[in-house]
């Protein structure tokens, strides 16, 4: 019987063909899995899922997500943090039992969390976030699969991924995207746009009275464990583009070009507008038609009712546009596919990061309105080239380009870096 040789350690003469995994930690040092958490928001999750993707681990993802009860009183206690609006709810429940009107309000449904919620991204169902589980789970497979990444996004969410953290460091690597306002040093990596410390800068804090500033303000600046970003991650890059390319070919390689695609979304805190904005995108619309073969338009969930409804009654029964109706399939994929040019509000980080991470004209409508640090993220667009404003003016058959926006890519770099400062590594 021969004996059982082992592997020589690294360096030795014998070991010239490579570095055995014993000696890099073996499945101890090699994450093969990844946890998302969630929150409920297309925006913000597709932020998780785009990195866990750029990392190669789409086929080996698990989604977990932080819900709140919803509905009637609920809707005041929103901006609690979610463990603590649970348990105040659950108390105004006992207190309040026999009383469901009152809970309720003006006939509101109260809806209980659910344990399958995954009809948002087209999951038929998500587990609910728990920290004791998703610990067990990251201490009892170590051994046998190795270290746990888990990607987070999202206020709801920094509570579950620090504890995770806290309480199996020697078996996670966490990263929290989007600011959690302070203790960094609760995650191995945060990953944040820049204009999330636009708060800091003097022009900022000359808008904020200075009993407020620690309030709304990152209380630390950035570190080495901190990534920043231009904009918000997502899931395309050159491969999704391809396969889009692919998917809706029959609907969009027949369609006059240039094909001019405008995405609206709807106003937020700091992005203010109404039928007004939908007023002087019709306008402009209008004196760019002839220099379009064909026009798509768009709407997100957040589009209010009547900007829909007065941009379909006066672009509707254009022979060169056509409007989503809303129905599935969203021709979204198809659409960064196919487009040789954009029109976004000016609201919606996500759908500009997108867009300018195919490398094709971008114009922003909006862009005035919008404040704070808004005003920080549209003037990194421009500097780099990558947007212009929608001014109606412009001729859509000539093309421009820039370097594409890559922050996913990045971010997945950066990620390959601290694990590897760690002595951990991706097993693609």
């Amino acid at each position: 019987m021969k004996p059982i040789r082992l592997p020589e350690p690294p360096g030795s003469p014998q070991s010239m063909g490579g570095v055995p995994d014993i000696f890099e930690g073996g499945v101890y040092g090699v994450i093969r899995r990844a946890v998302v958490i969630g929150n409920g928001f297309p925006a913000s999750e597709n932020q998780s899922i785009g990195l866990v993707r750029a990392l190669g681990l789409s086929e080996r993802q698990t989604l977990y997500r932080v819900t709140r009860p919803t509905g009637g009183i609920n809707e005041l206690l929103h901006w609690l943090p979610v463990s603590f609006h649970k348990k105040l709810y659950y108390i105004i429940c006992q207190i309040y039992g026999l009383s469901r009107i009152l809970i309720a309000g003006r006939g509101k449904k109260i809806t209980h969390s659910p344990t399958a919620n995954g009809g948002g991204i087209g999951l038929s169902s998500v587990l609910e976030a728990d920290v004791k589980n998703i610990v067990r789970m990251a201490k009892e497979t170590f051994e046998k699969d190795g270290p746990l990444l888990v990607v987070a996004s999202g206020r709801d969410t920094i509570s579950i991924a620090s504890s995770i953290k806290r309480l199996a460091s020697e078996n996670v690597f966490v990263v929290q995207i989007q600011h959690p306002r302070y203790h960094l040093d609760r995650f191995d990596m945060v990953v944040t746009p820049q204009h999330d410390y636009y708060p800091l800068t003097p022009s900022a804090q000359e808008q904020v009275p200075r009993f407020l500033r620690k309030w709304i303000t990152p209380r630390q600046v950035p570190d080495g464990h901190v990534i920043l970003t231009v904009g918000a991650l997502h899931q395309i890059d050159f491969a999704a583009l391809r396969n889009a390319a692919k998917a809706w070919q029959d609907e969009f390689a027949s369609l006059p070009k240039p094909l001019l695609v405008v995405n609206i979304g709807g106003p937020t805190r700091y992005c203010r507008y109404s039928t007004d904005l939908a007023k002087q995108l019709i306008a402009s619309l209008h004196n760019v038609l002839t220099s379009c073969g064909s026009v798509r338009i768009s709407f997100t969930r957040r589009t209010p009712g009547k900007v829909s409804k007065i941009i379909q009654k006066e672009l509707g029964t254009n022979p060169k546009v056509y409007i989503w109706d809303g129905e599935e399939p969203n021709p979204h994929m198809g659409h960064l596919a196919w487009a040789d040019a954009f029109i976004i509000t000016a609201d919606s980080v996500s759908m500009l990061s997108e867009a300018c991470s195919t490398g094709k004209p971008v114009y922003v409508i909006g862009a005035e309105r919008c404040t704070w640090k808004f005003v920080e993220f549209h003037k990194k667009l421009r500097e780099r080239g990558m947007v212009r404003p929608f001014t109606g003016l412009e001729d859509i058959s000539e093309s421009w380009s820039y370097p594409p926006l890559n922050d996913t890519a990045d971010a997945a770099n950066q990620v390959h870096k601290a694990l590897a400062q760690r002595g951990w590594k991706l097993r693609l």
